[in-house]
């Protein structure tokens, strides 16, 4: 089970990052109100992700386009997050103060170095308690990528709980493995008060 646990970690992490990375651009052009960035938003959030992946991974072939599980999986998870995380890091944008991207205008730096260097981190900062609870949520919605067969925590628990007829120990120990992930990420949103 520690095996399937690893494999619930980075999978998690991976999509965390790519939902994060996404995220940022999907902010921007929310801000800019870009019609794009509301389909998005309004696809990857309304739709649940279940189904996102059995689009990705039965779908996809009929178009031509044959995923690996893993790929559709970490893929899947990744687009998905970075729809919430889009939203998430929108709302962390406005709250950012008008007179520090004016200051920064001013002095000669380029839209990307203020978004880099002045409103991501003040974004990241104000909402970090949210993309914490974010990354909580997809490290629980990542028990869905079994039904590709991916062998990740729950799959793992199912397998084991199969094997001895006894699904309570196998279960409860999976439980308490997503309970000292969760709980670890959520020590993160306690940091410093920003």
């Amino acid at each position: 089970m520690m095996a399937a646990s690893w494999a619930t970690i980075w999978i998690s992490a991976l999509g965390i990052a790519i939902g994060f990375s996404l995220g940022v651009p999907i902010a921007v052009a929310s801000l800019r109100g870009r019609a794009w960035a509301a389909v998005y938003i309004s696809f990857f959030r309304g739709v649940p992700m279940l189904v996102q992946l059995l689009l990705a991974y039965y779908a996809l072939p009929f178009i031509g386009i044959d995923l690996p599980a893993i790929v559709a999986a970490v893929g899947t998870v990744g687009l998905c997050c970075a729809a919430y995380m889009g939203e998430i890091l929108r709302g962390g944008f406005a709250l950012v103060p008008k007179g520090g991207v004016e200051a920064a205008r001013l002095l000669g730096l380029s839209p990307r170095q203020i978004l880099l260097r002045i409103q991501l981190p003040i974004a990241v900062q104000a909402m970090r308690p949210a993309i914490i609870n974010e990354a909580i949520l997809i490290v629980k919605a990542s028990s869905l990528i079994s039904v590709v067969g991916i062998l990740e925590l729950t799959r793992s628990a199912q397998a084991l709980a199969s094997s001895t007829f006894e699904p309570l120990p196998s279960y409860a120990l999976c439980g308490a493995i997503y309970l000292l992930i969760n709980v670890s990420l959520s020590l993160l949103a306690r940091g410093r008060p920003a």
